[in-house]
């Protein structure tokens, strides 16, 4: 079992940046991915980025958003930069388990592959 925790969601203007903190906590071995996922009102969750064990980072937004991690704290990092309003949303953290990593540069995006989820961080970007 895993536990995830947000931290660092807030409110910010246009422009401006945000860096996301995902905890993660239990069994180590029920994960080797991270990913970011946001939600916005009346609209589907959606993949931001992921992160393998290895570090392997995989983001939709290359340059504005960036995923990081720091394994000896078990935590996950988002650095937002340059955001605008539509960025608003809930951001969640989920990790899930990766058998083998053929594919995994497609498989990223797929929601189906994180099976814990944090309670998520509220991002607001007014313009």
């Amino acid at each position: 079992q895993v536990e995830l925790v947000e931290s660092g969601g807030g409110s910010v203007q246009a422009g401006g940046s945000l860096r996301l903190s995902c905890a993660a906590s239990g069994t180590t071995t029920d994960y080797n991915v991270m990913a970011w996922v946001r939600q916005a009102p009346g609209e589907d969750r959606e993949m931001v980025a992921s992160i393998t064990e290895y570090g392997t980072p995989y983001s939709t937004d290359w340059g504005r958003f960036t995923i990081s991690q720091d394994t000896t704290k078990r935590t996950t990092y988002l650095q937002m930069t340059r955001l605008k309003p539509e960025d608003t949303a809930m951001y969640y953290c989920a990790a899930g388990r990766q058998a083998n990593w053929l594919g995994y540069g497609v498989r990223w995006r797929n929601l189906q592959e994180y099976n814990f989820w944090g309670q998520g961080t509220q991002v607001t970007v007014s313009s």
